[in-house]
């Protein structure tokens, strides 16, 4: 920046703090983490815009951030076909009918730990974490309520277990989305991260499951039913997840579109459901507009639409994520970037560097440090985008607040699992992080060039 607009290069950088400053309070104050990110986000494109304006750049404001908004299109797009689909999943009660037959198994405490732990493990990739959290956190508390260490521990490794499975899928967190949907990482060489990932949990969990009692749980067995095409928008979901991947390998097409795909299926499919249900319902309960009780009762015998599916995907997300990424295009473009990017990648290595940005997504979202690693793109090689795929993903496990898996369970916990409840663990998922990099490292040795 020229002299005269010096002020700008730190007005943004107070801008970006005090922001991210709301986001962080969100627990205490209640203030929805979109709302401060998206009101940052414009006021540092207009520091920008004065800034490039007083160095006669104008006109290269406007592709800039047009660059910086397809790429949250994009993301948005995506996520919007994905969040849809687990949310009529939800609806259908498929997760519901997952819940009751695990509870239906006599196990002991210590089996159930194992089975809710591996089964985070292979539901992340597919559901995001925090569907796959709440499911199993779910579980867990009324598996295991009549011992709170139990409850505890079962917490604890769900939140590493879907932080982890998500680590090694496109699918399975917003990050790997990022690096994929960039194509630094192609759709299959997400799968090397398998055994990393899964030592990342293994580690931690065999460490908590010595503190868990081997008796007999004894559980309520409760009856489930799944509403009329449940399995169907499964089937239709993993449908839509290999058109897009298959589309993406062959046709070189973004995979959003894919996605969106899908989700014109599934409004499809929802207008089947609901003139087929509507039939069979009481007069009115198919019409939203009418004045009857909105209660559970109502709600569980409406007619499903697909409108209604919409309404309740996590806007509050989404937007945060236009919020953020917003923010550090325009921390880019002053130049933020490059000089964070000289100084961990150039001055300490890609090694040491990705694998600060994993712990660092302990603290601060693993989002905006990722996309500020895409941003400044530095030189390295698919060994290293690989290492920055596997820490981005599980190193938010170290703390409860470091992922949207943890930070659901602290809500759902009922004072259980807490933030001092994980910390007494962090020792032992510390641990799995430095076996997991050094799995990958000497794993996937050959996609190191240097």
């Amino acid at each position: 920046m020229e002299h005269g607009v010096q002020w700008i290069g730190p007005a943004i950088l107070v801008v970006f703090c005090l922001a991210y400053a709301l986001v962080f309070a969100e627990e205490k104050i209640h203030l929805q983490k979109s709302k401060p990110v998206m009101v940052a986000a414009s006021i540092i494109w207009v520091l920008v815009a004065i800034g490039f304006r007083a160095e006669g750049r104008a006109e290269e404001l406007g592709e800039l951030l047009r660059h910086v908004l397809l790429d949250y299109t994009e993301l948005f797009l995506f996520l919007l076909s994905a969040m849809s689909f687990v949310n009529t999943l939800v609806e259908r009660g498929v997760f519901d009918e997952l819940r009751a037959r695990l509870m239906k198994m006599r196990l002991s405490s210590r089996g159930i730990y194992w089975v809710i732990g591996a089964l985070a493990f292979v539901l992340s990739p597919i559901a995001d974490n925090l569907t796959t959290a709440l499911v199993m956190g779910t579980v867990a508390g009324a598996a295991l309520g009549g011992n709170r260490k139990a409850v505890v521990g079962a917490s604890v490794s769900v939140v590493v277990a879907a932080n982890a499975g998500g680590a090694f899928s496109p699918f399975g967190d917003i990050t790997t989305l990022m690096i994929w949907q960039k194509g630094m990482v192609q759709f299959g060489e997400f799968f090397v991260l398998f055994f990393p990932a899964l030592i990342n949990w293994l580690v931690p969990a065999a460490i908590i499951a010595l503190t868990i009692p081997k008796e007999f749980a004894h559980t309520e067995s409760m009856h489930v039913c799944v509403k009329r095409g449940g399995y169907v928008v499964a089937g239709m979901f993993l449908a839509t997840i290999a058109t897009t991947v298959t589309l993406d390998h062959v046709l070189h097409i973004p995979p959003f579109l894919g996605m969106m795909m899908g989700l014109g299926a599934l409004g499809m499919y929802s207008y089947y459901l609901r003139t087929t249900e509507a039939k069979q319902l009481p007069q009115g309960y198919d019409d939203p507009a009418l004045s009857i009780q909105h209660d559970e009762e109502w709600q569980s015998k409406r007619a499903f639409h697909f409108f209604n599916i919409l309404e309740k995907v996590e806007w509050d997300t989404l937007l945060f994520f236009y919020g953020i990424i917003l923010c550090v295009g325009g921390l880019g473009a002053v130049g933020y970037l490059g000089t964070l990017s000289t100084f961990l990648y150039s001055g300490h290595g890609a090694t040491v560097a990705n694998i600060t940005i994993g712990a660092l997504s302990a603290m601060v979202d693993n989002i905006p440090l990722t996309f500020a690693v895409l941003t400044m793109n530095p030189v390295m090689d698919h060994g290293q985008w690989l290492l920055l795929t596997l820490t981005a993903g599980v190193g938010g496990s170290l703390l409860s607040i470091g992922s949207a898996a943890g930070v659901a369970l602290m809500g759902l916990g009922k004072g259980n699992y807490t933030f001092t409840a994980h910390l007494k663990w962090t020792w032992a998922i510390l641990l799995g992080y430095a076996a997991s990099i050094a799995l990958h490292l000497v794993m996937n040795a050959h996609y190191f060039t240097s």
